[in-house]
């Protein structure tokens, strides 16, 4: 029961709720930007039929035995050195690029490349803080956009929506990522960490603030 519930909850984070909604119980192959925090068992875990791609700018993460097998190939990339031509054109049915163009200067030339990996059919689901998040409290682990010194730009649903549209895909979804899901178990989860002694994280709060935009977009 207590696994039955865990999976459900982890469905119902947007990335994975949009992920299972385009790929519908069929086989897939899914190259995730940002493949740390165990994701490639955790998405393995959830989608058994994933054939699981990740790219990230280290390839030494500390990755349990479960990640390690859930993997089918790792690209070890700086994106912002925009040379990504040893990742398989026209391959993946879908890109998952959850909270990493905050990171990047040129975003959106890095979204022009990763356009091109896409089958046509295939989806794209990208998310990160956005405007509001610059005027949101700053809290331990994340609340507003300046509490990491790594995040480098603002990005926004328009610019977005309109750099997609521009390269050939039609938006699906977009706008404020909000999980009701996760807002009604915010007392839940604050109390879980005071009772384990632990400080309370900003990002618990996300889907209540509003601190995240998401675009979820089709290639035509």
């Amino acid at each position: 029961m207590l696994k039955a519930i865990k999976r459900f909850a982890s469905t119902r984070t947007p990335k994975y709720y949009f992920l299972k909604k385009a790929m519908n119980g069929r086989e897939f192959n899914i190259l995730d930007i940002g493949a740390g925090n165990h994701s490639p068992s955790k998405t393995t875990r959830l989608f058994p039929k994933c054939n699981y791609y990740g790219v990230d700018l280290n390839k030494d993460y500390n990755y349990n035995e479960a990640d390690i097998k859930a993997l089918k190939g790792f690209y070890e990339k700086d994106l912002t050195q925009l040379q990504l031509d040893d990742i398989p054109d026209n391959f993946f049915d879908f890109i998952m690029m959850a909270h990493i163009i905050e990171h990047l200067h040129n975003g959106d030339k890095v979204i022009e490349l990763l356009s091109k990996k896409l089958k046509k059919g295939g989806y794209i689901y990208i998310e990160y803080p956005g405007k509001k998040s610059t005027t949101l409290p700053s809290m331990y682990g994340t609340l507003n956009f300046y509490d990491d010194d790594t995040h480098v730009r603002v990005y926004s649903v328009k610019e977005i929506s309109a750099l997609l549209t521009g390269l050939g895909f039609a938006v699906l979804s977009s706008g404020m990522r909000r999980s009701w899901y996760y807002i009604f178990a915010i007392p839940f989860s604050v109390l879980k960490h005071k009772l384990k002694g632990k400080r309370i994280p900003g990002p618990l709060f996300w889907d209540l603030l509003g601190f995240a935009e998401y675009v979820y977009a089709i290639k035509m």
